[in-house]
């Protein structure tokens, strides 16, 4: 597929947007598509990004309206291909819904195969078969899709991912393939980064999207076994099922709520009392606050975090109790950045307009990280406190291609629109 005739951000007849995936620059790619730059080359782009096998930018580029149907046939890499490179992003936007009829069965039957036997060899061991190298192999982190990690592995001139185990499960999922609580389990466990891999977050993902008994049971076992890696798994099952249930009856929710609430109070591992904290801060009320309160001056910052946002509006009273207010004024001043943006962020949306809560984001205003500033613009400004209009002016427009920091100021300038109207 040839390249566009827009011209758009080109320079010197070449496209911005096709000169940042050639550099695989994904944050300039993001910024140039946020800003609506060169939109007639978003499908030529897309070709491009896939040839590249860079499936994270592949992936931004539907999301900003990339038509993947536009491409010829020959104008993309065989699935095979996608699935040898390991990486679950390119395979997935590969098999974008406008182009998955492309693919007959068989062929998802092979990708599926294929899959398979990458992961049960291991990328590392099928990268030293191919290239016959005992040489050292390199790898590293890397970010493949918009939430997700792999790890990637380079040897005698071949570069492969390890994210076959997300590729199978999604084939199969596909496919309609029932696999087991047990194997999807398996799979996510055998990531050396665990919980960000891919590969775990699409095992937790299908267990978590079937919502049933059977499932629920299966992840509920969990929580009594000495492995922590066992009981995080768990944790993020049940806390997924309970998060997807969107029937009527809730019929999660109660169970949820009681098993959370015991198992926070038990729990001795920081990374699944974490998810645990998490998963109460998707409840409302105050059982769900009083299971979250004896976790606030916790020694992690990652346990204080997940008590910040639990606090949020979707999961707090109409208004915050004594002891959760003195718990927020403390954490809006904790020692971790993080810490004290999520509180101010869970103060700027709760519903109890208490001067206390505006003097505290307003002190909040000279922190010494940005992000805690404009949290702290956004609270005052949904609080109506003009302080808001002088501190955004202060701190200048937001940072190119930030939707965080434009929503924050956003605040603002809406609050500052409302005050000034006739």
């Amino acid at each position: 597929m040839g390249v566009g005739t827009g011209t758009g951000n080109a320079v010197d007849g070449e496209s911005a947007l096709i000169s940042a995936v050639q550099a695989g620059d994904t944050d300039l790619v993001r910024i140039l598509l946020h800003e609506d730059s060169d939109s007639d080359y978003l499908d030529a782009a897309f070709c491009l990004a896939v040839r590249m096998h860079a499936g994270r930018i592949a992936q931004l580029l539907l999301q900003y309206g990339a038509n993947s149907g536009q491409s010829s046939p020959d104008g993309l890499i065989p699935l095979s291909e996608a699935v040898e490179s390991g990486s679950p992003a390119l395979f997935e936007a590969l098999l974008d819904h406008e182009i998955r009829g492309r693919y007959p069965e068989s062929k998802l039957l092979e990708a599926r195969d294929l899959a398979r036997r990458w992961h049960e060899t291991g990328a590392e061991a099928e990268l030293r078969r191919r290239t016959g190298s005992r040489d050292a192999v390199g790898r590293k982190r890397v970010q493949d899709g918009e939430y997700n990690s792999v790890v990637e592995f380079a040897l005698g001139g071949m570069t492969v991912r390890d994210g076959h185990g997300a590729i199978l499960t999604y084939v199969e999922e596909l496919l309609g393939v029932r696999t087991s609580f047990d194997e999807l389990m398996d799979r996510a466990l055998a990531q050396v980064d665990r919980q960000d891999h891919a590969t775990w977050t699409c095992s937790s993902l299908q267990l978590g999207g079937r919502r049933e008994e059977a499932t629920w049971t299966a992840a509920a076992v969990l929580r009594t076994s000495p492995d922590p890696s066992r009981r995080l798994f768990g944790a993020e099952v049940l806390r997924l099922i309970h998060l997807f249930d969107d029937s009527d009856e809730g019929a999660f929710a109660g169970p949820a709520l009681d098993l959370f609430t015991d198992w926070a109070a038990a729990e001795t591992d920081v990374a699944v009392l974490t998810e645990v904290l998490l998963a109460l801060g998707e409840h409302n009320g105050p059982r769900a606050e009083a299971a979250l309160l004896p976790h606030a001056g916790h020694p992690d910052a990652r346990v204080r975090r997940a008590v910040a946002q639990g606090f949020s509006a979707w999961s707090s009273p109409p208004a915050f109790s004594g002891d959760a207010r003195t718990a927020l004024l403390r954490l809006m001043a904790d020692p971790d950045a993080v810490v004290r943006k999520t509180a101010c962020y869970a103060v700027a949306v709760g519903q109890h307009h208490d001067p206390v809560y505006t003097d505290a984001m307003a002190a909040a205003l000279n922190d010494t990280d940005r992000l805690v500033q404009l949290a702290a613009v956004y609270g005052l400004a949904l609080h109506n406190d003009e302080r808001c209009v002088e501190a955004a002016r202060l701190l200048g427009p937001p940072q190119r291609g930030s939707l965080e920091e434009e929503g924050y100021l956003e605040a603002a300038w809406r609050y500052e629109w409302r005050r000034e109207r006739p």
